[in-house]
């Protein structure tokens, strides 16, 4: 039997990593999407880059998604690049429509043209419920997003299952809640906070600065739903699935646990900032994985506690000089 080949956009990325990783296990020939930049960041992927193989191509340019995917020649394509970071959809709403939203769709047209056998996975987001209209959301909730960020998913999500439906291609969305672990970017708030707790226990930092404590979300561990994008791609029947712990915690929360694991008084070095609070808040998210906990036999392996505390500890051990990503 030949070796598998899968394409993964965002390869440089917290999921684009474990995915990466996983599929090696699997004994996959793993192909990766990368943007030429100035300043290459290969820092979540630099322990494979001996096994993997990486293509220049950009989700804005159509020519070049066609050269990556006719040289890689993929069973698999996930698509997990995107303008990730939902504060700054609101200060690039025109290019995270672009590359979050239209991208998808020049994959989608890439794929047809080069390889319409393989199945492509499709990062959905929690964030296109937005506003909810029921608790907690699954499959069938209407989405109502309440960020260009959300609006630019849900343009993917439903070019995806237009694709499906109008080309019969095997094209399946996973719309995956908030999902964090020590290879989250900086910029989020829950690596923000724990990265915060190591360094005021180091006596690098003093002060933590956070904007809405009472924003409750559905987090889970990345490791863990990547597993869940693989799973989907495996079934014959491609269809959409919410992957989801089922509860929700609080940013308040997420700072209790952290400095819990730090031993620090919040009272002490935990600062509210107003400019920090976005335009339109998304207030509360949870989900319901009962679909994929029926047809695909996934479940979170990991609590939100024991997540928090090991991205403390990862974080204190990168910044006391003996880290490198786990």
């Amino acid at each position: 039997m030949p070796q598998p080949r899968a394409l993964i956009t965002g390869i440089t990325g917290q999921d684009g990593s474990h995915l990466a990783e996983l599929l090696l296990e699997k004994e996959y020939e793993v192909h990766g999407v990368v943007r030429r930049a100035s300043t290459e960041r290969f820092e979540r992927i630099e322990h494979l880059r001996d096994r993997i193989t990486l293509h220049q191509a950009d989700l804005l340019d159509q020519r070049s998604l066609v050269d990556a995917m006719r040289t890689a020649n993929p069973a698999e394509i996930y698509n997990l690049a995107a303008m990730s970071f939902v504060a700054v959809s609101w200060i690039q709403p025109t290019l995270t429509a672009e590359f979050t939203g239209v991208g998808v769709t020049r994959m989608l047209e890439a794929m047809r043209e080069v390889c319409p056998e393989a199945r492509f996975y499709q990062a959905s987001s929690s964030e296109m419920f937005g506003k909810v209209r029921q608790v907690p959301q699954n499959e069938m909730t209407p989405f109502y997003p309440r960020s260009p960020y959300g609006v630019a998913k849900a343009y993917g999500h439903f070019i995806t299952v237009n694709y499906r439906e109008s080309y019969d291609m095997h094209a399946t969305s996973g719309i995956l809640f908030n999902h964090e672990g020590p290879r989250r970017g900086l910029e989020f708030v829950t690596r923000k906070i724990t990265w915060h707790a190591a360094a005021i226990k180091l006596g690098l930092e003093d002060k933590l600065r956070l904007g809405n404590l009472e924003a409750e979300r559905d987090w889970g561990y990345a490791k863990d739903y990547v597993e869940a994008m693989w799973l989907m791609l495996q079934r014959e029947d491609p269809q959409d699935y919410v992957i989801a712990t089922g509860e929700a915690h609080s940013v308040r929360d997420c700072l209790e646990i952290a400095f819990d694991q730090a031993n620090l008084d919040i009272d002490e070095h935990v600062e509210i900032d107003q400019s920090l609070k976005r335009p339109a808040e998304v207030d509360h998210l949870v989900g319901d994985a009962a679909k994929a906990k029926r047809e695909l036999g996934w479940e979170p392996r990991t609590s939100f506690e024991q997540l928090i505390r090991l991205m403390v500890d990862a974080d204190y051990k990168l910044l006391s000089g003996g880290g490198s990503f786990v």
